[in-house]
């Protein structure tokens, strides 16, 4: 296994496989935060939304935080089972006309190019590279497998889409002063 090594807190750590990175965006709270340039954000797999907790769950996480509650963890996978499943998500055939789909979908994202879409031409000033057809793919087969399904379609491809796409394309100007969010254009995108 190929040995990692990140910095935190002004800490080094060795991180083993498998290993995922998670980040958070928060966007009221930007003191003392940098927005992460489009090219270290295109290296995450999903940006995933994740809006205030119902009353009853914050309740529960204020209980469970603010207490000497001990917590113990269960494991319900190991290193090597994780492993296996990230080779066998490789493993799912394809057919040609999913990858197609996903190529083109990352594609139209791309304003003023030869697959532009004419909602990215309007809105967007900057599109989701190759990573983003790469992704579409390895998230339609985890989808696909979760769904039980022994090979991944189109519409796997466009269940994973928003969180693929969303932090892959930039918009412009107009977007913004018409209040044409991100989700909206990628909507628009994959009807």
């Amino acid at each position: 296994m190929q040995e990692r090594s990140v910095t935190a807190a002004g800490k080094r750590y060795e991180l083993g496989n498998p290993f995922f990175v998670l980040a958070t965006q928060n966007p009221i709270e930007q003191e003392g935060t940098y927005p992460l340039p489009e090219a270290q954000l295109d290296r995450f797999m999903f940006n995933v939304w994740l809006d205030y907790p119902k009353y009853e769950d914050e309740l529960l996480v204020v209980k469970n935080t603010t207490s000497n509650k001990k917590v113990e963890l269960k494991k319900i996978l190991t290193a090597e089972e994780i492993i296996y499943f990230q080779e066998l998500v490789r493993r799912i055939p394809v057919t040609d006309n999913v990858l197609e789909y996903a190529v083109k979908l990352a594609a139209k994202t791309r304003p003023n190019t030869e697959h532009g879409a004419a909602v990215s031409n309007s809105y967007l000033s900057w599109g989701a590279g190759p990573r983003a057809s790469q992704f579409l793919v390895i998230g339609a087969k985890c989808h696909a497998m979760i769904k039980g399904k022994y090979s991944p379609d189109i519409e796997d491809v466009k269940a994973v889409a928003a969180a693929i796409l969303r932090h892959r394309i930039v918009r412009n100007y107009k977007a913004e002063a018409e209040g044409m969010s991100i989700d909206k254009i990628i909507a628009e995108l994959v009807k």
